[in-house]
């Protein structure tokens, strides 16, 4: 059911962003396939023969809001590169430059090998061509030249970004997987050891009066309770890695007793619900790594909140548990099969 749920909203934020980057294509505001007007200046001085040169990149903002059609103002320069390429000029923005919208978005579509913001000038007034001499003029001694340059067209932008996310996302789940085969491994090996050494019914043994309350269907010394309880542990002291093996093999272990192979028991749901919000005595490993001593101000509040999570979680469950709907479809209600376990 899960899965039909993920692919119903890749579909619908596919068919959402189709819808908009049409309206995209019908409003035009990224202006493709037009120039946008502006000025080059020379600081180190203009040489036509030169491969690459600095230059000072200057956009009116009257006119770059008269162009995109937005409020936004540009900086009054922009370092950059003027590249002498075979089909003319190739102009190269900073990379660390501070582009307004719509340009910062332009940016993420063209841009170079370098990381850095690139057009093709379609109009380029060398100076010294409209009259001026090749060194500038006495109030301004740079040379200026006057340029139009045009960008990568944008086009399909919020389509192309939901596809590359859902490929990012695959390839994260795909690294978790393989991360958590080797964690799995290494505490289920140690599940049998401490199994077959007697550990197991030992703690069964020893949480019995706590945790019967809590799941009175489950049969005394069974070993789900076990299982249970390293995995509360596991989240408790906020070793997130150990608990989720814990918490498979707990399930398993619930699974001997329900007679359902789809529906699940009350103890599954109490499970369920108290592993989800589970109380934190010591804040999760990676918390600590990534706020280091400032960690300490947020334990009583940890504490607080999963304390209180855990409270409405386990009502919740109980709650549920009475529903004559949740009665009916309870596998180990009244008239419902033997468990394996008992008919073993």
């Amino acid at each position: 059911m899960l899965n039909y749920i993920w692919a119903g909203l890749i579909v619908a934020s596919l068919v959402f962003a189709g819808i908009s980057d049409a309206r995209d294509l019908a409003r035009d505001p990224y202006r493709n396939a037009q120039p946008l007007p502006l000025e080059l200046a020379f600081p180190e001085g203009y040489d036509p023969a030169a491969r690459q040169q600095a230059v000072e990149i200057r956009i009116d903002p009257e006119e770059y809001s008269r162009f995109y059609g937005t409020d936004a103002r540009p900086e009054p320069s922009y370092a950059g590169r003027l590249v002498l390429i075979e089909e003319g000029h190739l102009l190269r923005f900073d990379p660390s430059a501070s582009l307004p919208e719509p340009l910062a978005t332009v940016a993420g579509v063209s841009r170079s090998n370098e990381d850095e913001l690139q057009g093709t000038l379609v109009r380029f007034e060398e100076p010294g061509a409209a009259g001026l001499p090749p060194t500038g003029t006495a109030a301004d001694p740079v040379p200026t030249a006057s340029a139009a340059v045009r960008f990568e067209p944008v086009r399909f932008l919020k389509l192309t970004a939901i596809s590359a996310a859902a490929l990012d996302f695959a390839t994260t789940a795909a690294e978790i997987a393989l991360g958590l085969v080797g964690v799995l491994a290494l505490f289920l090996g140690m599940l049998k050891i401490a199994e077959a050494a007697g550990v197991i019914h030992a703690l069964v043994r020893l949480v019995q009066p706590v945790l019967r309350p809590l799941f009175p269907d489950i049969p005394a010394d069974h070993p789900a309770l076990g299982m249970i309880t390293l995995n509360l542990a596991a989240n408790i002291f906020g070793l997130g890695n150990a608990a989720t093996p814990f918490g498979i093999k707990a399930m398993e272990e619930l699974q001997t007793l329900n007679p359902s192979e789809d529906t699940a028991t009350n103890a599954m749901v109490t499970f369920l619900a108290i592993n989800t919000a589970s109380v934190q005595l010591v804040p999760p490993v990676l918390l600590i790594a990534l706020m280091g001593l400032g960690i300490n101000e947020l334990i009583f509040p940890i504490i607080a909140t999963t304390g209180l999570s855990l409270i409405i979680a386990i009502a919740a469950a109980r709650f549920y548990q009475r529903l004559p709907g949740a009665r009916a479809t309870d596998p180990q209600g009244p008239g419902a099969p033997a468990s394996p376990s008992t008919e073993a």
